[in-house]
């Protein structure tokens, strides 16, 4: 972890990276010579150690980029809170070779009944391996994606709050809450919905505050489960944010309507869950001896911008939206998913001009649909006649087959088409884990880099050996000729053409090494 690779100067082959003058961002400081700036000590530096950033860590290691993670908490969180991994992202690790690591610790449930808590089953035949939702606490997940990435040689450091930056032409002059500068050429912050690095940005993040507060935590119960099961089918018929279910050994999870909107910085008391539970439910269930508290809102808000120069945003910075579908994590881990190997190539000398603009563009818009499900679903949580109306009519179109698919792959993120141009509907998607004669597809992607499936057996790209994979496979499960595949998974390009190929392999991986 203390490798010399990560204080030594940048190598030679580092210093064609070249991204935007000072010109080309307002405020930039430009210093008289190069003198004056501290040496570039890392590639890359990520404030916040969760998910979005251990994910983001590991992809560029993946590629040699030399990576600082910031936590300014000096130790992981101590509660356990469940969350979890939708198909998408159980897809995302099986392509890293993490999803075994996630499956012994977590709990197999069926992919259904995410879309408002309605409860309906996933339709038959979802176009993926792994349908199914992966119940995992969420401090495992960090813990289990942290050590990856430090497999991989990421440094960790934790109590190092950020508390200023200023950018260049060539890099990011990172200033702690002790005073320590550290220098990298790119800053990414993934340090949640109040992010330091988004407000010292000066990137909008417009939307709405919250209009609802909800308390969770985990905590024993004085009443018999039986007791606790019945109170629970009758108040949810009309409260959908309502639930105890068991922990285990005694312990329940707790999820109740707030009295109101408060500091979400305070936590609750166990005498504001009392109240609230009986204000709902007739009876507090003898709550007591809680191991955690929390509260949160249903604020949902958007980045303006995913990127200021050499500054970037990611996960719950660049987002935030009320937790029901339980699309939060999920999609800060497919942001970092995204621009891992984005960012890489930029730093490594090859990505191709506007590479790098891909991840807003196709990551912005993606986020928006995320924020617009989750406004209708809380709508559809309201005891209001009107919302409760609209929820029971939904609730009888997703008996079409085509409705419950349609909002089961909006959820778990399944349906994601970018927009790579003219094409099948193919392109721009992600290509499920198909049979190939390795075994599963997704096996030949653990290392980060691009793959042509080649079932024709007569193209090569072996002027991007170094960036891309290739496997002649006139067996493989596709319905096409030939498929040229992002690090992440999706569909770059279809058909059977070289001189077409070059040109799409120029587009995402640069110009050929020779």
């Amino acid at each position: 972890m203390d490798s010399q690779q990560f204080t030594t100067e940048p190598s030679s082959n580092d210093a064609v990276e070249r991204d935007f003058t000072v010109g080309d961002v307002p405020g930039l400081r430009s210093p008289a010579s190069g003198a004056d700036r501290a040496p570039l000590m890392f590639d890359v530096i990520i404030a916040g150690c969760g998910p979005t950033g251990t994910m983001l860590a590991a992809e560029l290691r993946l590629h040699d980029v030399r990576v600082l993670v910031l936590e300014k908490e000096t130790e992981p969180v101590s509660f356990v809170r469940i969350v979890g991994l939708h198909i998408r992202s159980l897809e995302l690790m099986a392509m890293r070779g993490l999803l075994d690591r996630m499956l012994q610790h977590g709990r197999r449930r069926p992919a259904g009944g995410f879309f408002a808590a309605i409860p309906k089953p996933a339709p038959e035949g979802l176009d993926s391996a792994y349908a199914y939702l992966l119940g995992i606490p969420q401090p495992v997940i960090v813990r289990l994606l942290e050590e990856h990435a430090i497999e991989l040689g990421a440094q960790v450091r934790r109590g190092c709050a950020v508390v200023g930056f200023e950018q260049d032409d060539e890099g990011v002059t990172v200033e702690l809450a002790d005073g320590e500068q550290l220098r990298s050429r790119y800053l990414v912050g993934c340090d949640g919905g109040r992010s330091t690095v988004r407000k010292l940005l000066g990137v909008g993040f417009p939307g709405e505050p919250s209009r609802t507060e909800t308390l969770m935590g985990e905590m024993e119960v004085g009443v018999p489960q039986e007791e606790i099961a019945a109170k629970v089918t009758e108040i949810r018929e009309t409260h959908q944010r309502f639930w105890l279910r068991p922990f285990g050994e005694g312990v329940y999870s707790v999820v109740v309507p707030a009295a109101g909107v408060s500091d979400r910085a305070e936590p609750p008391t166990l005498e504001d869950f009392r109240q609230q539970l009986h204000a709902i439910a007739g009876t507090d269930f003898g709550v007591h001896s809680p191991r955690w508290l929390s509260r949160f809102g249903d604020a949902t808000r958007l980045a303006e911008r995913y990127r200021v120069g050499r500054v970037l945003l990611a996960g719950d910075a660049a987002h935030i939206h009320p937790p029901t579908g339980g699309q939060g994590l999920n999609l800060g881990v497919q942001d970092a998913f995204n621009l891992g190997w984005k960012l890489a190539a930029q730093i490594r000398g090859w990505a191709p001009e506007s590479l790098l603009d891909t991840y807003q563009a196709e990551r912005h818009p993606v986020a928006e649909d995320v924020l617009d499900n989750t406004r209708a679903q809380m709508e559809l949580h309201s005891t209001e006649p009107g919302p409760q109306a609209v929820r029971r009519l939904l609730t009888e179109l997703m008996d079409f087959d085509e409705v419950n698919r349609y909002l089961i792959e909006k959820i778990t993120a399944i349906g994601i088409r970018y927009d790579f141009g003219e094409g099948p509907d193919l392109l721009g998607r992600r290509l499920h884990d198909i049979d190939v004669k390795q075994g599963h597809l997704y096996r030949l992607l653990h290392r980060g880099r691009g793959l042509l499936l080649d079932r024709t057996e007569r193209l090569t790209a072996d002027g991007w050996s170094d960036r891309v994979d290739y496997l002649a496979d006139p067996t493989a499960v596709l319905d096409v000729p030939c498929v040229l595949l992002r690090p992440d998974g999706h569909v770059a390009w279809i058909g059977d053409d070289q001189q077409d190929l070059d040109d799409h392999l120029s587009r995402w991986f640069g110009k050929p090494a020779n």
